[in-house]
């Protein structure tokens, strides 16, 4: 299973309030989707999809793009992609990481144009008194 020539083909970005208006506390959903799921041949298929990360109120990214998916059964996956919008959970598995990989880059850049949180995580940083109090080693930090 490869997937290959991953590219964007369209950016949507909008933000709904103005910065010094934003919230406390933003909740950020991720959503990827497969829009069209086409066997080119036996053992290759377009897919198309759609990444979305939600900020509720405060904004909404939204990229679309497409890539070359190549495995032994390609048209059979397309095919009941086709008639029922599912395929096996290790090739969805495989399509919706590979999407989140490639798009949360983009929506990082994308969303500190925009003003809005990172749609990722951002590292917490501790330090470990308690050890250093036991005598167990020296002050560092510990990120998480």
């Amino acid at each position: 299973m490869n997937i290959s020539n991953m590219k964007l083909s369209s950016i949507e970005a909008r933000r709904y309030s103005e910065p010094e208006q934003r919230p406390q506390n933003v909740r950020i959903d991720h959503n990827s989707t497969v829009t069209l799921f086409s066997a080119s041949d036996a053992t290759e298929a377009s897919v198309e999809f759609q990444y979305t990360a939600s900020y509720g109120p405060l904004g909404l990214i939204k990229l679309s793009g497409d890539f070359h998916f190549q495995a032994e059964n390609a048209r059979e996956i397309a095919e009941q992609w086709s008639q029922d919008k599912n395929m096996p959970e290790e090739v969805a598995s495989r399509i919706h990481t590979a999407i989140m990989h490639f798009c949360l880059p983009e929506a990082v850049m994308v969303s500190r144009d925009l003003r809005l949180p990172p749609p990722i995580p951002m590292p917490q940083v501790k330090f470990d008194k308690q050890a250093e109090q036991q005598g167990k080693g020296g002050f560092s930090p510990e990120v998480a």
